[in-house]
């Protein structure tokens, strides 16, 4: 049975004590809330799915995320990491002052729906201010992408369903699990055009640091992904033998990348680097830290600038993975051994890579209609 006091201060609290059940209590500032509640209590525990949300109620998100943020993003891939990190700001923003039994399906949606019409802000590096950006063709601004709203909401339901299974608070459900999530994008499908190849190797190699046009002519020699190519060691890469063993991978399985002429010449280059530091086996290093540890080289920054100064800014450093399994289909390999060369899992997933360009089959067409002409046997006169 419960009982419902009034406090020194003026609020109303109810404690139930039943066999079988800890005892529950919480403070209302007017009475009907503490029997209201009472009561609903009582009927759950008769029935035997009574939780205890005292802590989700008292926890608010800002708490929670900054835990999580502790505590399970460390154990995540560093990609996955910064990533997580990058996509936890706009949540704090909006969730930080909720509690995690107050954050609903409705609030989540509503999330949702403001930031898909977001505009993206980038800081103008000669006012130092933010700016919107534009779209090219309609002049209109640019808003977030459906996928980036898939992967902060992804971090939205993980931190979720953390609490309720590592964490224990008493949560009954994962408020993203009942909304509908964006649709996510066609994936891209930019390839390099004209003399973009050429462009950006003149640039890349003419930089201080010989370590950038190195990593951009392996990412599209091999189709590594930037991370695959920035982790190396050296006892990873086997130029005698033509091959790179990846123990570390996106999809977590390991493989080995054959490697072209070129690419076994440029890591060649790579491991007699006359720069390498004596006990240093990253094949691409960068600058020690504050710990004096020396982690993989981070060439992100600097290649946004060649490539934006190039006029290429449309172009990511992930679309050369792109170019190279294009390539690799272009020049007559199965899906099987393009997927053991990439990585690829799912052949779905790979044929978002092994987009031909339309004047290649083309030209496929023709040669295939001048061989069936020039076998088709002669009519017979008559």
């Amino acid at each position: 049975m419960a009982t419902i006091v009034q406090t020194p201060s003026g609020k109303w609290k109810a404690v139930i004590r039943k066999h079988g059940w800890p005892t529950a209590t919480k403070t209302f500032r007017i009475q009907k809330d503490a029997l209201t509640w009472a009561r609903q209590v009582e009927v759950e525990m008769d029935r035997g799915v009574y939780i205890d949300r005292s802590h989700a109620e008292r926890l608010t998100f800002d708490k929670a995320l900054s835990r999580y943020l502790s505590e399970v993003v460390p154990t995540k891939k560093p990609a996955t990491q910064e990533t997580d990190r990058y996509c936890a700001e706009p949540l704090r923003a909006y969730f930080g002052k909720y509690s995690l039994a107050a954050i609903s399906p409705d609030l989540v949606a509503s999330y949702r729906d403001k930031r898909l019409t977001t505009p993206i802000q980038r800081v103008d590096r000669a006012t130092r201010k933010p700016r919107i950006l534009l779209d090219p063709v309609t002049g209109q601004p640019r808003t977030l992408s459906a996928n980036t709203v898939r992967l902060e909401l992804a971090l939205l339901s993980h931190l979720f369903n953390t609490a309720i299974r590592e964490w224990r608070l008493g949560l009954v459900r994962n408020p993203v699990s009942g909304i509908r999530k964006p649709s996510p994008g066609e994936g891209r499908d930019r390839r390099l055009r004209g003399n973009e190849e050429a462009r950006l190797r003149h640039a890349l190699t003419s930089y201080s640091n010989p370590m950038l046009g190195w990593i951009f002519d392996i990412a599209l020699e091999t189709g590594m992904r930037s991370g695959e190519i920035a982790g190396l060691r050296l006892h990873q890469v086997d130029v005698r033998r033509r091959v790179v063993r990846l123990t570390i991978t996106k999809n977590e399985s390991a493989r080995t990348v054959p490697l072209t002429r070129r690419a076994a010449e440029v890591f060649a280059l790579a491991l007699d680097n006359p720069t390498r530091p004596e006990g240093c086996d990253l094949v691409f290093f960068g600058e020690p830290g504050r710990d004096g540890k020396r982690r993989p080289y981070t060439f992100a920054k600097v290649w946004n600038g060649i490539k934006t100064s190039l006029g290429l800014g449309d172009l990511h450093f992930h679309d050369l993975r792109h170019e190279a399994v294009s390539r690799l289909v272009e020049a007559g390999f199965s899906d099987k051994e393009v997927s053991a060369i990439s990585g690829h899992k799912s052949m779905q997933m790979l044929k978002r890579y092994t987009h031909l360009r339309a004047e290649d089959l083309v030209d496929r067409l023709d040669a295939a209609e001048a061989i069936k002409a020039k076998g088709a046997p002669k009519e017979k006169s008559t």
